[in-house]
């Protein structure tokens, strides 16, 4: 099986060292000079003890991969890329790795075992692409960047950060904890506000139900009467002839408006800017939504920086995980005024979207020399706040939910009877 062409212009060294737990190791990858070979073994947890240059690139290490894991490993990376891998898979994957690496066992060796506990078509062919390509002399950030749909820009920058310093294990646990509490403060999010929706859409879905089907059964018995109805029944009747006669038109409507809105929230930043900004000034939801945006805001900035990178470049990377325009923005008005001299503490307060508490505790981190845990707190605070807000939310839309649709429905059905009530006070 021929090398790729990436692979030709580097060189094959031979290597022998020791692993984690002190057992003797040797192998050969494909480097472009011995320093890059030494940084690369570094981040796969081996102590270098010899190095030696060889002869060509590396062909051979696909080949101890069983033929059908080699015949898939030698498709585009693009082709992994493109199928959808739930996050929480990656996630899972990801807690594997630092947990064989923590045991000791060569990164090659994780990948194969990872590869043979894969459930997912999907997830098994994207840790072969990855696999081959370490196999080959890239580095583990680099073959991770190569699938941006699965690992994003915070995360290969953590692996590259981890790999030079010698601690990838120790970091792909940090990711994997990181992810797992944003998956978890994304769900939470979400429950708070599917819920309201999902009553809402039973509503109309009722609602539409009586006006096209029960409302005209209610007018044909009514026609007898031989009297004028009441106000009500007559305005309830009027918007059913119209949703009668208009329905495939409204349908039609609101089917094109919705597309029309994702289209514009993928293609337009602008628009998303907008929606963004006005999200945290929607009433019970907005301050949900402003925790959980510090929230994520403060674990990527304090991970980020924890891992050592650099304090600007952590804020830049933060901005672009904030999932808030405002709080992106406010990222990177810190990052330029922590670059002008101004501290971190004294560039949030300027922000004017932290909270004081958050901006008070990172003076703290600074004067104390631990920023990364203080941002963590910070984290857990807004979190566990998160956490509060989604209890009471819930339980205080139960009953404004219920006094809606007791009105809404409630209003039909008094409607509707009214000319019955009238005739039997009557009679």
């Amino acid at each position: 099986m021929p090398a790729p062409e990436s692979g030709s212009a580097r060189n094959r060294f031979h290597w022998e060292g020791l692993d984690r737990n002190g057992r003797p190791q040797q192998g050969a990858l494909d480097a472009a000079d011995a320093a890059s070979a030494r940084a690369l073994l570094r981040g796969q947890g081996i102590r270098v003890a010899r190095l030696r240059a060889g002869a060509g690139a590396v062909a051979g290490h696909a080949a101890s991969l069983p033929p059908s894991s080699a015949s898939r490993a030698d498709r585009s990376p693009s082709h992994s890329s493109r199928r959808r891998i739930p996050e929480k898979q990656i996630v899972l994957l990801t807690r594997q790795l630092a947990t064989m690496l923590q045991a000791g066992l060569p990164l090659l060796q994780s990948l194969d075992i990872a590869i043979r506990g894969c459930a997912s078509g999907a997830l098994a062919g994207l840790v072969r692409a990855v696999r081959h390509d370490v196999s080959h002399g890239e580095s583990l950030h680099a073959a991770l960047a190569r699938h941006p749909r699965q690992f994003d820009a915070l995360f290969c920058n953590l692996v590259h950060a981890a790999e030079q310093a010698g601690m990838l294990d120790t970091m792909l646990e940090r990711i994997a904890t990181y992810r797992e509490k944003s998956l978890a403060l994304k769900g939470k999010v979400r429950s708070a506000l599917a819920y309201p929706c999902a009553v809402v859409l039973v509503a109309i879905v009722v609602t539409s139900v009586i006006m096209l089907w029960v409302v005209p059964a209610f007018e044909e018995m009514f026609r007898n009467f031989g009297a004028e109805l009441p106000l009500p029944t007559r305005i309830v009747m009027a918007i059913s002839h119209f949703l009668g006669a208009s329905w495939h038109w409204l349908l039609a409507a609101i089917v094109v408006l919705a597309l029309c809105g994702v289209h514009a929230w993928r293609r337009s930043p602008r628009v998303r800017a907008v929606a963004q900004r006005a999200s945290l000034k929607l009433p019970l939801f907005g301050p949900l939504l402003r925790q959980a945006a510090i929230a994520r805001w403060s674990r990527t900035f304090g991970t980020l920086f924890g891992a050592g990178i650099p304090l600007l470049e952590a804020l830049e990377t933060a901005a672009g995980a904030a999932g808030n325009v405002v709080y992106a923005q406010a990222s990177l008005a810190v990052r330029d005024a922590v670059r002008g001299g101004a501290s971190l503490h004294a560039a949030m307060q300027a922000a004017g979207v932290f909270p004081d508490l958050a901006v008070q505790m990172v003076a703290v981190g600074e004067e104390a020399g631990a920023l990364d845990a203080m941002l963590a707190k910070v984290a857990e605070l807004n979190e566990r706040e998160v956490d509060d807000a989604v209890g009471a939310l819930t339980s205080l839309m139960e009953p404004i939910i219920m006094a809606v649709l007791g009105i809404l429905i409630g209003g039909l059905v008094v409607a509707m009877y009214l000319p019955v009530f009238r005739m039997g006070s009557v009679v």
